[in-house]
């Protein structure tokens, strides 16, 4: 008996998952078994890149989600109505889910979750973060063995694309951007990308599975990449670094509480393993014991790789099925449904980076030394690298430091008549 789908939607990666279902040569035979039952559309009429028969094509999704013939509901609508509402639909109806829509997940995950679990269905996600990367699947299987203590990703192409452009060309944030839209690597409203939004969502669905507790999306704090400079682009050059929007979650002294879940443009020194994924490509570190680093690294987007994710989570369901045990297999379900208890950014331990531009007064750099001083904060480099108009240029980079006491030397120094602005602060990784 084959497995029965029914697709909702039938964009980028609705087509790519049909395209690959279509052409099962070379690959897993199982996948023979799979049959495209019924697809969700808007627009039946629209041309499109794959062809099926006019009686699997339907406007009405809600009538997938009911269909008792149904037996895997694959989600590739985005958006978070009607899709987390046919998701539910799916699950009470003790129907499978596929979902690539982590803006759905990292909302709506614990109703979701916790109907799958009542239900006795599995909701599987792979897709929803790091496009064809498997790496939720190796969280929360292979690498579930061992005690997670930083997971750390570029998670985002579109951010990732314009930083390495900028780098590259020593380019303004706002010239890259416009390009990156004309040339359809940002979306025409950039705000989920470059504000670091997409990135919150998917950094909380990873640290969920890798520190085994739900996370509240408004516990991760996210910052986006508008107010990175070619300066800063270059002095970043100079000192070692590059400049990457990180995603991290990570147990700060390795000790299992205080966990620090944030988005935020970092300087990278150059030796890291994250400092050389460059364009539209994603990449996870994962750092546990006994394991020590992995890194999974692929393409973050497009219908090719989305497309594998989501069929492979559909043969693992397809297996399930046919494996036809009463009891769901604990590798797939999601086991967790406590809460973590994330630190506000205040607590984060990091290294910082910051430019000053102040008034050519002397001993400014002493008095900026005292004021960090004053708050504990413990400097590593100190330059005075020139000067814009009657301005002098000043950059430090600390050590590690509670941000907290940071940002408290920073609101002393803002006081000193001889500052006149503090252009960039960034964490340094």
């Amino acid at each position: 008996m084959g497995v029965k789908l029914g697709l909702l939607g039938l964009g980028t990666v609705g087509t790519g998952t049909v395209q690959l279902l279509q052409d099962t040569v070379g690959r897993h035979p199982l996948l023979e078994e799979i049959e495209i039952y019924r697809v969700g559309v808007r627009s039946p009429d629209k041309p499109r890149a794959v062809e099926l028969p006019t009686s699997v094509v339907t406007t009405d999704l809600a009538a997938i989600v009911n269909d008792p013939a149904v037996d895997i509901v694959v989600e590739v609508m985005g958006g978070l109505e009607p899709a987390r509402s046919l998701i539910l639909q799916a699950i009470k109806n003790g129907k499978h889910v596929v979902t690539a829509n982590k803006a759905a997940i990292a909302r709506f995950g614990a109703e979701i979750f916790n109907a799958a679990n009542e239900a006795g269905v599995y909701v599987m996600l792979e897709a929803a973060v790091g496009g064809g990367i498997p790496v939720i699947q190796p969280l929360k299987q292979a690498l579930s063995v061992n005690r997670i203590h930083t997971v750390t990703g570029i998670v985002n192409g579109t951010t990732n694309y314009i930083l390495t452009r900028m780098q590259t060309e020593g380019s303004d944030f706002g010239d890259v951007l416009a390009d990156a839209q004309r040339l359809g690597y940002a979306e025409a409203d950039p705000t989920a990308d470059v504000d670091g939004l997409d990135a919150a969502d998917k950094i909380a669905i990873l640290a969920s599975l890798g520190f085994g507790g739900r996370i509240r999306l408004n516990d991760v704090y996210s910052e986006g990449i508008r107010q990175v400079s070619k300066t800063d682009i270059a002095y970043a050059e100079k000192l070692g670094f590059v400049i990457k929007l990180l995603a991290i979650a990570k147990y700060q002294n390795n000790a299992n509480s205080n966990l620090s879940v944030r988005v935020h443009p970092t300087f990278v020194p150059k030796a890291h393993p994250l400092a050389s994924i460059n364009g539209v490509y994603n990449a996870i570190l994962v750092e546990g014991e006994p394991i020590g680093q992995v890194m999974f690294f692929g393409p973050g987007a497009g219908a090719g790789a989305t497309a594998s994710a989501v069929t492979s989570d559909i043969l693992s369901l397809t297996a399930a099925l046919k494996s036809n045990t009463a009891v769901p297999n604990p590798l797939l379900t999601c086991r967790h449904e406590d809460y973590c208890e994330v630190a506000p950014i205040s607590e984060l331990v990091t290294r910082f980076y910051a430019r000053f531009l102040t008034k050519d007064h002397p001993g400014v750099i002493g008095k900026l030394g005292t004021c960090f001083g004053n708050h504990d904060v413990s400097l590593e480099s100190v330059v005075q690298t020139g000067f814009q108009g009657a301005l002098a240029e000043i950059v430090v980079v600390t050590h590690d430091v509670k941000e907290g006491d940071f940002r408290k030397a920073l609101d002393e120094i803002q006081s000193l008549e001889a500052i006149d602005s503090i252009p960039s602060i960034l964490r340094v990784l």
